[in-house]
């Protein structure tokens, strides 16, 4: 005969596993998910004086509810590092490492139409955040994937890593690239990386296997000032218009190409000017009969893995900047002039054929989650992959952001919270078909100057 405090402890028993499914279901609702998104996107990180800390904490803070392993680096002062681990069945294998940053580029307040930092919901559903794009949501659906895996009751084979990292819109030198040479990422055992992409305006994702690298360039010509009224030759004006215009055919020519449907935006080398400097200024305005003997423009350069930079390097000096027109020139702040190559002298590219099983299973999984991939492409402008590329790894760019107008750095940066939680839903596919994986590999980038 079952004694009464048996059944005492059996209802108890229930009660208990009752109150857990609950929290459980609870947690990864909707109205849940959307609200840890918000809360994230609320926390200013713009530059440039981020909060880095508190986003630090509140990454932390959804780790320690998720049972995931953590820890905080910092290799240099102020820019903390979050690094997560879910460790898997078997540790042996090389494991995944799913990359975010957590700055963001700073916001024109009055060009708004709601606080960039208030994460307001529209009756459309959008989400207004400096960051609702690029590029918090990846970072929070990384998360929110973990979560709905951790509750289905999944254990990963590999050992699956993330990190949120500062710095990343300022050049990421004191962040990934930091991360990625270090000796804590090599003991991580790395096979793939995830980093971020782009929004799609079509109901196909975006992915990316490289990136174009920065090539900020600041030109400077010199020429004896001299009366507004005066027409000599060589004057600082006249010499730097004329690299002015050098530079306007070489852009144009590459528009053009993209224009025309020849090559995709990623594929060409775009120059657009930042800024112009000239001219002799009191408290009262510009001096308009003395003609400047410095002048000096900035250019902001985007260089494809396939160009050749030392062609490009050999234009700046001989067209652009020549020294026969008293004309000098320098790569910009923040150490902008990086290498299209990895450290092992091949192009920084990743492979996107059946050489590479890790773009296989991308496209698989995310046809399991109801999505399709829109032909691979080379990102338009920098992220944090590049420094992982540059260690020989292979790193793709992907956001799942379908149906989404392309709005990052853009005023009124929004994302629709029905395509943030699609979005989830990939990941979670995408999570369990990397983590399964469970061949001993360790592709490496390729390079596709032969297909491209």
């Amino acid at each position: 005969m079952v004694s009464i405090i048996t059944i005492f402890f059996f209802i108890f028993h229930l009660h208990f596993l009752s109150i857990i499914f609950i929290a459980n279901a609870s947690s990864s609702s909707s109205s849940s998910i959307i609200s840890r998104f918000q809360e994230y996107l609320q926390i200013n990180t713009a530059h440039p004086n981020p909060n880095s800390y508190e986003a630090a904490d509140y990454i932390l803070s959804q780790a320690k509810s998720l049972s995931l392993e953590a820890q905080t680096l910092e290799f240099v002062k102020n820019k903390p590092i979050i690094l997560l681990k879910w460790t898997g069945k078997n540790p042996e294998l090389p494991s995944i490492l799913l990359n975010s940053h957590t700055d963001v580029v700073p916001v024109e307040s009055h060009k708004w139409v709601h606080d960039a930092f208030g994460a307001h919901i529209d009756s459309q559903g959008n989400i207004y955040a400096r960051g609702s794009q690029d590029m918090k949501c990846v970072g929070l659906q990384y998360l929110e994937a973990i979560r709905k895996l951790k509750n289905s009751g999944f254990e990963p084979t590999r050992t699956i890593y993330l990190t949120f990292v500062p710095d990343e819109e300022i050049g990421g030198h004191d962040g990934a690239e930091k991360l990625a040479e270090s000796d804590v990422f090599k003991e991580m055992n790395v096979a793939i990386i995830l980093d971020e992409g782009l929004a799609s305006p079509s109901a196909k994702y975006r992915a990316f296997y490289a990136e174009r690298s920065p090539m900020w360039l600041v030109i400077k010509a010199t020429g004896a000032p001299g009366h507004g009224a005066k027409l000599y030759d060589n004057t600082a004006m006249e010499n730097l218009m004329k690299s002015i215009e050098s530079i306007r055919r070489f852009r144009a020519s590459q528009f053009d190409m993209v224009k025309a449907g020849l090559k995709a935006e990623g594929e060409v080398v775009s120059v657009n000017m930042a800024f112009l400097k000239a001219g002799t200024k009191t408290p009262t305005g510009f001096v308009m009969n003395l003609q400047p003997s410095e002048a000096e423009a900035g250019f902001d350069i985007r260089v494809p893995p396939t160009a050749d930079q030392e062609a490009i390097e050999k234009r700046i000096a001989e067209e652009w900047a020549p020294a026969s027109r008293n004309m000098t020139y320098e790569h910009g702040q923040f150490k902008q002039k990086q290498s299209t190559l990895d450290n092992f002298g091949n192009p920084a590219l990743t492979a996107v054929d059946n050489s590479n099983p890790w773009w296989a299973l991308l496209e698989e999984a995310v046809q399991g989650a109801g999505g399709e991939l829109e032909k691979p492409e080379i990102f338009p402008a920098s992220t944090d992959a590049r420094y992982f590329r540059r260690q020989g790894l292979p790193a793709i760019g992907f956001s799942p952001m379908a149906n989404t107008p392309i709005l990052l750095h853009d005023h009124n940066e929004f994302l629709n919270q029905a395509e943030y939680l699609k979005g989830v839903e990939v990941y979670v596919s995408i999570i369990k078909t990397y983590s399964s994986y469970d061949k001993h590999s360790e592709a490496k980038a390729s390079s596709f100057r032969d297909e491209l």
